[in-house]
């Protein structure tokens, strides 16, 4: 049981304030420190933090912070590819392809 406490322990106390659930972080410490057996499922059910995603998405209160997300999932960063240099580099293939459409001078017989 003391195994039991002292994670529940150290995982409420490096748990963001803002991400614990029900109640406040100094009364949880209290609860899982002083409720034998209960303080410590108490906290690992309904005081802990569900998921990563729920750290990342919104937290106590329905204020939303901006989710960490993969460059290729992040619109802005798609939108702004289209860059100059890919334009220099598309008008670079368009005018190769062009090139390869227009028939030889050195071989007539084609």
């Amino acid at each position: 049981m003391l195994v039991a406490t002292l994670l529940a322990l150290i995982d409420c106390l490096s748990s963001e304030r803002e991400d614990i659930r029900g109640l406040p972080k100094t009364v949880w410490v209290l609860i899982i420190l002083l409720v034998p057996v209960i303080g410590p499922v108490a906290w690992f059910f309904a005081g802990r933090p569900v998921s990563l995603e729920q750290r990342a998405g919104v937290v106590a209160g329905g204020r939303s912070r901006k989710k960490v997300t993969a460059p290729d999932d992040d619109p802005d960063f798609l939108r702004g590819i289209d860059t100059a240099q890919s334009r220099r580099d598309a008008e670079l293939l368009r005018s190769w392809e062009e090139d390869l459409k227009r028939p030889d001078d050195d071989n007539p017989g084609k």
